[in-house]
């Protein structure tokens, strides 16, 4: 999943949010100095990752994807299970959309101390294009895949998916109608469980 559906799942909980909103920057083994519920929320990022890719439904969905996409199925997925939630928000979020980007925003803005270097020019991108909120935008979602293009090191065809996504539009959707309820109650589960352990 990607940063809205990480920031949703996580949430109300602020240390929680922030914890899975830098989880994908973090590797290896969580720093025992970072607060103790920022450490659950990486935790959670992880689960939620891992609970996404073991999933039946996920699996049929990478699976629509013909070569050469198939081989980035997951960044994709990532990207347009974003850009559903976004525009059915008021079935699965909480708040009004944009309240709730600008919520992300200024966590991480006055956080800043614990995103990791290596987040610091995405959260610049996030200020910039009015992020997670904007992912609603079809043309954000292909903005954002170029954006991927040209910092994954090996040549590859992200800044050519929007098309295909949109062509795939209904049975992702089917996939995501299934899917993310069963996702939300593992994380609900998952973050009552990461919570208690860090007690």
């Amino acid at each position: 999943m990607n940063l809205l559906a990480h920031a949703l799942l996580a949430s109300p909980d602020a240390e929680l949010m922030l914890g899975s909103l830098i989880g994908d920057f973090v590797r290896g083994r969580i720093d025992p100095a970072l607060p103790p519920k920022v450490r659950a929320g990486i935790a959670l990022h992880r689960a939620v990752d891992g609970y996404t890719d073991a999933h039946q439904r996920v699996a049929a969905a990478r699976a629509l994807f013909a070569p050469p996409f198939r081989r980035y199925a997951g960044i994709l997925l990532d990207m347009w299970f974003d850009h559903l939630l976004a525009r059915q928000w008021s079935r699965f979020g909480e708040d009004d959309l944009d309240a709730f980007s600008d919520r992300v925003r200024d966590l991480l803005a006055v956080n800043a101390a614990l995103v990791p270097e290596r987040m610091r020019g995405f959260v610049a991108y996030l200020d910039a294009n009015a992020l997670p909120a904007a992912y609603r935008e079809t043309a954000m979602i292909g903005t954002a895949l170029r954006g991927m293009s040209r910092r994954l090191k090996r040549a590859n065809p992200l800044d050519e998916a929007l098309p295909v996504l949109v062509a795939l539009h209904t049975p992702l959707q089917e996939c995501f109608d299934a899917f993310f309820p069963d996702l939300d109650n593992f994380a609900g589960v998952e973050r009552i469980r990461l919570i208690e352990s860090q007690r």
